[in-house]
């Protein structure tokens, strides 16, 4: 069965926004006439939302299906045995035209409790951004949940948050509990768990074409918060060329940064799946029975049962995932 995998590409599913732009499909190409493109799921199995194969010949099927037929092919024994037919991680780029709302997302036994799902830790690796743009990431002081809730109801947030001004390669971790936004102007690959929960805590006061604002979360996001974090959320990584650096490691994904200028054999000793993200060139990864070419703005998953392959590149920078 396992001789039936090979690295497999999705249809990428596109979200109109109220906050999104054009930038995903003039920079990472993805064909579409919506006005406002946010976001492209690469890699989705939350409900309503499955991603489908659009090459080889799984061609048609949905990640669902795949992973009731190959189960632990797929996502390696262990993982398996933690998430059953469920893949685990929502792969996304994420183009803000404007800014997105403040927001947070609640832990693992909170979003178990109140929604039945995962919590949504996360990642964000900037691969465009505009002149003085800004990602806003915790707090620009010490605080607590009573300055927090008073800046909120002065209408005064914005006066307590972090703003960091970013440029291409730079990369946040974002644990649950913390409040954060992508500013207007970036363009971001995301890698998080399987979860579309998230608290809306404050919209810069906007409104749809319908003169609607949309809908806040207040209630629920302050017992999601944790304000003892440490400010430890910008990542600091290496960039050798041809081998996998250190991203980001947490219980829910392992990220490593991979530049490519020649061909590198790769050893798959993880009993796990493989994701790369393209988010710079282009590149070919080869496996014994298959290849396939990957470009700046695609995804493509290397099911568990493969274990040796080549990335074959000039010049290209990878995210390299796995659980």
């Amino acid at each position: 069965m396992k001789n039936d995998l090979y690295p497999i590409k999705f249809q990428p599913i596109l979200k109109e926004k109220i906050w999104g732009g054009q930038k995903l499909k003039a920079l990472l190409n993805k064909a579409s006439n919506l006005p406002n493109i946010g976001e492209s799921w690469e890699i989705s199995d939350v409900e309503g939302d499955t991603s489908v194969v659009v090459n080889g010949s799984l061609k048609g099927q949905t990640l669902k299906a795949i992973l009731e037929t190959y189960k632990a092919d797929v996502l390696g024994k262990r993982n398996y045995d933690i998430f059953g037919n469920k893949f685990p991680l929502l792969i996304k780029f994420i183009d803000a035209k404007e800014d997105l709302s403040i927001q947070l997302h609640p832990n693992d036994e909170l979003a178990a409790k109140r929604h039945s799902s995962f919590g949504k830790t996360e990642m964000w690796y900037v691969m465009q951004a505009d002149q003085d743009a800004n990602l806003i990431v915790g707090f620009n002081q010490k605080m607590n949940s009573e300055t927090y809730l008073k800046h909120l109801e002065d209408k005064t947030l914005t006066e307590i948050l972090n703003f960091d001004k970013v440029k291409s390669g730079d990369s946040y971790f974002i644990e649950v509990g913390r409040v954060h936004a992508i500013g207007a102007g970036v363009l971001l690959a995301e890698i998080q768990q399987t979860s579309d929960i998230t608290y809306r805590v404050y919209d810069w006061d906007r409104v749809d074409d319908k003169g609607n604002e949309r809908e806040l979360h207040n209630d629920l996001a302050i017992d999601a918060f944790n304000f003892e974090m440490e400010d430890d959320f910008r990542v600091d990584y290496k960039k050798e060329p041809n081998m996998s650096n250190d991203l980001v490691s947490c219980p829910y994904f392992k990220t490593s940064f991979l530049h490519v200028t020649e061909s590198i054999l790769k050893l798959n000793t993880k009993d796990s799946f493989f994701i790369y993200m393209c988010v710079e060139g282009e590149a070919m990864i080869e496996t014994e029975d298959a290849s396939e070419f990957i470009k700046k703005g695609e995804t493509l998953l290397l099911p568990a049962a493969i274990k040796t392959y080549k990335i074959t590149s000039s010049n290209a920078k990878l995210l390299e995932v796995y659980v």
